[in-house]
């Protein structure tokens, strides 16, 4: 695999196999049924040639011939306008400005949180961690009831970066609890699609059997 990403004939995605941000690129790439090479890298150090393609040595990266792309933002977005069907944001400029400000509050106060277990080698949140996440994810419970997808009538970027956190929810200790039916609901719906199915691996089923 480390051939084809210097060849950069076949666009590559370096991704771990439990990183929740390699996992929403996993998921728009499963999404749009792209066809490209997925190079896992299962222990703590990195190829070489990843860490030379990527000055900052972190995961997914993403390499499409002289391209490489090391935020995993960035790598979505592009992945959306690379291969516009499906589409995975809204035409209309404000409503996209919408969908790109729900992406930066679930960046800034869901994961922010869920990288501490991403960082602390067991997957696992502390006590006030876990009553942190658990409160955000619950003051968007009417949200997620209102429509079919978050915010939208229509599966989007915003899903492939929630449905990774909400899958890891167990492995955080966190029990929404009885009054998240809604959020529920939007969980079995999310889960149940073919590319969220495709887009796991074997590690990341095994955080719900």
């Amino acid at each position: 695999m480390a051939v084809v990403a210097n060849r950069r004939s076949v666009m590559t995605l370096f991704s771990r196999p439990t990183d929740i941000h390699s996992h929403r690129a996993r998921l728009v790439l499963a999404e749009k049924n792209i066809n490209i090479e997925i190079t896992n890298i299962a222990g703590p150090e990195l190829p070489e040639d990843l860490m030379d393609l990527n000055p900052y040595h972190t995961v997914p990266t993403l390499v499409d011939r002289d391209l490489t792309l090391y935020d995993s933002r960035v790598i979505i977005e592009y992945l959306d306008e690379r291969f516009p069907h499906p589409p995975l944001m809204p035409v209309d400029p404000v409503t996209r400005a919408q969908f790109r400000l729900a992406l930066f509050r679930i960046e800034t106060d869901w994961y922010s949180i869920a990288e501490e277990a991403e960082s602390g080698g067991d997957g696992k949140l502390g006590t006030k961690s876990r009553k942190l996440l658990r409160e955000s994810i619950l003051q968007s419970n009417e949200l997620f009831g209102a429509r079919p997808y978050f915010l939208s009538e229509e599966f989007s970027l915003v899903d492939c970066t929630i449905a990774p956190l909400l899958w890891r929810l167990p492995n955080y200790g966190i029990d929404l609890g009885a009054d998240a039916e809604p959020i529920e609901t939007y969980m079995d719906r999310v889960f149940a699609r073919r590319s969220f199915q495709q887009s796991l691996t074997e590690l990341e089923q095994e955080m719900r059997l």
